[in-house]
């Protein structure tokens, strides 16, 4: 573990996306319970900054408006369009890649550099279980998380040297206002799939993500922890 040099070293500073509403505010929240100072970005409002995660430009200039931080959640993301492969128009798909999948890239390439330049830095993707599972009526969500967990993978095998650890979390259906645009069919069948036979918590998450932000975690990285409540079988 490389922990924080001392007790006179300033709180941690923590970026989330996607932080006005749902998981990433419910993390910003849990953080800030921990003495963590935390910085929002988001296009909704109420957002410290607005960001646009899937253009390059927009990321650029919330890395040179917030400056440098040692944690960085990727919440940031959309459901995708709610319809078979074969009814799925190609701008939709590569819209909800170019949130999820691009976003993260764009985030993780502006503010991972200046982790590692100081040796230390906690990176946390939001992943989801259908990047696992496949979710039928929801191909272009689920191809697209399947790919920010390889991009986790990858990141995490890159930095494991440096004191920087990349990890990904996959929940399951959640109750968040994201969710509220999602088929309700699919939501049933969801929850159809959970042996806690509920949906999980913004709360819950967070919890979870505040532990894979912390020096508590120290030898885990470009990992995928899961939560499902039961449902994942991989």
């Amino acid at each position: 573990m490389q922990p924080r040099a001392s007790s006179a070293t300033p709180p941690l500073r923590a970026l989330v996306t996607g932080g006005a509403s749902g998981i990433g505010a419910a993390t910003a929240q849990r953080l800030r319970e921990d003495g963590v100072e935390v910085l929002t970005a988001d296009l909704a409002a109420g957002a410290d900054f607005s960001v646009d995660v899937s253009d390059e430009q927009s990321v650029a200039a919330l890395a040179a408006a917030c400056g440098p931080v040692d944690i960085l959640v990727n919440s940031a993301g959309i459901i995708g369009p709610n319809a078979p492969v074969l009814d799925t128009d190609l701008a939709s798909w590569r819209k909800t890649f170019a949130v999820n999948a691009d976003g993260v890239f764009l985030m993780c390439r502006a503010f991972a550099p200046g982790m590692v330049e100081r040796g230390w830095g906690r990176i946390v993707n939001l992943a989801s279980i259908a990047a696992k599972d496949g979710n039928a009526g929801m191909a272009a969500y689920s191809s697209s998380k399947a790919a920010v967990i390889a991009l986790t993978k990858s990141i995490g095998k890159e930095l494991a040297p440096t004191g920087v650890l990349v990890n990904a979390v996959a929940p399951a259906a959640i109750e968040t206002p994201m969710n509220a645009t999602t088929d309700p069919a699919v939501l049933a069948r969801s929850q159809a799939m959970t042996p806690m036979q509920r949906f999980g918590t913004a709360a819950e998450i967070a919890e979870l993500i505040a532990w894979l932000c912390s020096d508590r975690v120290s030898f885990s990285t470009g990992a995928v922890y899961d939560a499902s409540g039961g449902r994942a079988t991989y």
